[in-house]
C-alpha cells in the first residue's frame, strides 16, 4: 500500500511539473501581446546593402497603399495584419519555410507604439514555432524613419 502512494505521489508531481512547463511554453511570446524583438532601420539598410550573408524575408504587414507608395526592395505585400485574412495569407506564405529562416516584419502606417499590424504578425509566426522573426523599428513610420534617412526604397506611383 505504501509502494502504492508513493507512486499515486510520484505520478501527481510528474503530472503538475508538466503541466507547469505547457504553461510556461504557452505565455511566452507566442501569444497576442508577445513583444517583438526588434530590429533597427540603419542595422536592416546595413544587412541589406551587404554582399554578404542571406539576406531575411521582408514582410510589409500594413496597408497596401502605403507599399504602392514605398516599400523596402524584395518586400512581399501581405496585408494589415490587423485583419483575419492578411494573418491566413501570412500563415500561408511562410507554412512550408524552415522554422529557423530569418523573417523581418514591417509596416510604418504609424507611430510604433500604436501600430494594429505588427505584433499580431509576430504573435502569429510565433505560434507557428518560427524563431528568428524580427519586427523593424519605425518610431514615427515608413516615411520619417525609412525613407527620409535614404535607406533602400522602392517607389511607386
Amino acid at each position: 500500500m505504501r509502494a502504492h502512494l508513493k507512486m499515486v505521489a510520484v505520478a501527481i508531481t510528474l503530472a503538475a511539473a508538466v503541466l507547469a512547463m505547457e504553461a510556461h511554453v504557452h505565455s511566452g511570446n507566442t501569444g497576442k501581446n508577445a513583444e517583438p524583438a526588434l530590429i533597427q532601420p540603419a542595422e536592416l539598410a546595413k544587412l541589406l546593402l551587404s554582399h554578404k550573408g542571406k539576406k531575411p524575408l521582408l514582410i510589409q504587414v500594413g496597408f497596401r497603399v502605403l507599399y504602392e507608395q514605398a516599400h523596402i526592395p524584395g518586400s512581399e505585400y501581405i496585408g494589415p495584419a490587423s485583419d483575419d485574412k492578411a494573418l491566413s495569407r501570412l500563415r500561408a506564405r511562410v507554412k512550408a519555410l524552415p522554422r529557423r529562416v530569418f523573417i523581418v516584419l514591417y509596416c510604418g502606417c504609424c507611430p510604433w507604439k500604436s501600430c494594429p499590424n505588427v505584433k499580431p504578425a509576430y504573435a502569429s509566426l510565433h505560434a507557428m514555432g518560427f524563431k528568428n522573426v524580427k519586427a523593424l523599428w519605425l518610431a514615427h513610420n515608413f516615411g520619417a524613419d525609412w525613407v527620409d534617412k535614404g535607406y533602400p526604397t522602392v517607389k511607386g506611383r
